[in-house]
């Protein structure tokens, strides 16, 4: 094998392209069913979906990344003993490199239902396949040669969203400033782009999408793929935050079919903190991506199908299954149904904040926004664990960082922890009783922020870019409107008795829909509680399945 030119230590180099024994090539032979390519022939076509996994049993393949320009670069090269594949394979996506046999190859091609199969009945194998492909898709983001090309200012809203949807979801990306960027002019003359159109996103297949939708790059970029309408699951999830991924993993590894859906991508608000600290554990924290890109690759190990980004716009049901309408016309069929969208960014009353959403006022602090502000002064508003988190993160990148909370301090909202963490850094300023009453700027550009104190009006008006909002949050429910759902006085969904006589602890009012996490009245709003939540309601789960009436009948 020969060396790769990846961005990887030597130290994990085993373990990213492991060679196995020939014993071990044996075993896995019985999971797929042997293939011969001519030299010359591709194994693998960037951009497609591919068959699995390939163990090269004997001959080689060259493994290369080509860009949107044409560029291509090498990879590795693989010979017998080892298997050429990446996540990508896992979860039925696009590959992000192609594979071309170098001489003649005899290979077993092991199908993505059938990986699955190797990484449960084969333990100690099935770990160091699936840590080779995790590494690999790391290596592939850190030198994104297949990367999708974002050409666009770097504080532009529209990039920044992209930038975000693309790193939230696990796939690389490049960058390019046409200010700056003269391989970004080039693109620009090239394809007679007006400036006035950017950004624009040139995928990995040549195809130009000009300021595409999150859903329109999905679909680029072979992220999602038609529903089958046809197809009744044991439950379809909707929203991926830590709840829906928890709920997945228990359905999936106890054997039912699961269709896990959101709007925008795995991880939910936990997928944008920048460091937790206080889940068990993890004595010295991780990061709110990692822990949720686990739970991700959990749910893809145990056969979750997942459907990112698609949204549910309404809840139905007919004398077979519930019926989700999706956003985009399509739909699906489960019959059960877990509601796990959890809530969304409660925003500020000031009449002109929209201007700034996405370039200047943010809700969550990821490197992304860490880069914005480097070395300014920023604003955080909120008192609670995510802008405690947030303040840490920023205080080590900005200048300073100001904090607006409108009670008398932090210790009612915030864990201890962070409150000491905060109190020892020198470029953070807490300020009390604080309400912010304006904002300034021009093109989408926040210059000052203006706040009062609401004890006695004085305001305070400082030079500030970039504002952060952690002010909590409400119900996503609006899609369940027509279901007549019961809900408490804040738009959160009852469960249980409560909800209605009989009813299992997460169920509600309508029998078979269940609620998880922070849609939930009642949740505590923290990880391990959403997590426990959707190990929980599986069992309850079981039970209703059991013991299912058609939901025409159960809510007749």
């Amino acid at each position: 094998m020969a060396d790769a030119p990846l961005l990887v230590t030597e130290t994990r180099r085993e373990q990213i392209f492991p060679t196995l024994e020939p014993a071990e090539v044996e075993r896995l032979g019985r999971f797929g069913k042997p293939r011969t390519y001519a030299a010359g022939e591709m194994l693998i076509t960037m951009g497609e979906v591919g068959f699995g996994l390939a163990l090269i049993v004997s001959g080689e393949v060259e493994v290369t990344q080509r860009d949107g320009l044409g560029n291509s670069r090498l990879v590795v090269t693989y010979g017998p003993g080892s298997f050429m594949g990446e996540l990508a394979q896992l979860a039925g996506q696009p590959s992000l490199a192609e594979g071309r046999a170098r001489t003649p190859v005899e290979a077993i091609q092991i199908p993505p239902e059938q990986l699955r199969a190797v990484l449960i009945a084969e333990a100690e194998l099935g770990e160091r396949i699936m840590r080779a492909l995790i590494l690999r898709r790391v290596a592939l983001i850190e030198t994104p040669a297949s990367a999708p090309i974002i050409v666009g200012r770097p504080d532009d809203a529209d990039v920044l969203r992209l930038q975000g949807f693309l790193a939230r979801n696990g796939q690389p990306q490049r960058t390019l400033d046409p200010e700056s960027d003269e391989e970004a002019r080039t693109l620009i003359e090239r394809f007679h782009i007006d400036p006035a159109s950017l950004p624009i996103v040139l995928c990995p297949t040549g195809q130009i999408l000009r300021n595409p939708s999150d859903h329109a790059l999905a679909n680029c970029l072979g992220l999602v793929s038609p529903l089958d309408p046809t197809r009744v699951y044991d439950v379809a999830i909707v929203g991926a935050g830590p709840a829906g991924l928890a709920a997945s993993v228990y359905a999936g590894s106890e054997g039912l079919s699961v269709l896990a859906l959101d709007c925008r991508a795995f991880g939910g608000q936990a997928g944008a903190s920048s460091r937790i600290e206080n889940y068990l554990g993890f004595p010295t924290g991780i990061s709110g991506m990692k822990l949720m890109a686990r739970a991700h690759v959990q749910a893809l190990k145990f056969g979750v199908q997942m459907a990112i980004p698609d949204e549910a716009s309404a809840l139905a049901s007919d004398a077979e299954a519930f019926r989700i309408d999706l956003a985009d016309g399509e739909t699906a069929r489960a019959r059960a149904v877990l509601v796990a969208c959890g809530a969304r960014y409660r925003r500020l009353d000031v009449p002109n904040l929209a201007e700034f959403e996405g370039s200047s006022v943010h809700y969550w602090a990821s490197p992304f926004e860490a880069r914005l502000c480097a070395g300014q002064e920023v604003a955080v508003v909120g008192g609670g664990n995510s802008a405690g988190q947030a303040i840490v993160f920023l205080a080590s990148h900005v200048r300073k960082v100001s904090v607006l909370v409108r009670a008398p301090g932090l210790q009612a909202s915030m864990s201890r922890y962070l409150i000491d963490r905060i109190a020892a850094l020198p470029n953070v300023e807490l300020i009390c009783h604080a309400q912010v009453t304006a904002l300034e700027g021009e093109d989408g550009r926040l210059r000052a922020v203006t706040w009062s104190d609401r004890r006695t009006g004085e305001e305070t008006r400082r030079p500030i870019n970039h504002l952060f909002l952690f002010i909590g949050a409400e119900p996503n429910t609006d899609w369940l409107a027509s279901c007549g759902l019961k809900l408490d006085a804040k738009g959160f969904l009852v469960t249980g008795t409560e909800a209605s006589q009989g009813a299992h602890p997460l169920e509600t009012s309508l029998p078979g829909v269940f609620a998880i996490g922070d849609a939930r009245s009642g949740s505590v709003k923290r990880v391990a509680a959403a997590v426990g939540e959707g190990a929980q309601v599986v069992a309850q789960l079981h039970t209703y399945l059991a013991g299912r009436t058609p939901p025409m009948e159960a809510s007749s």
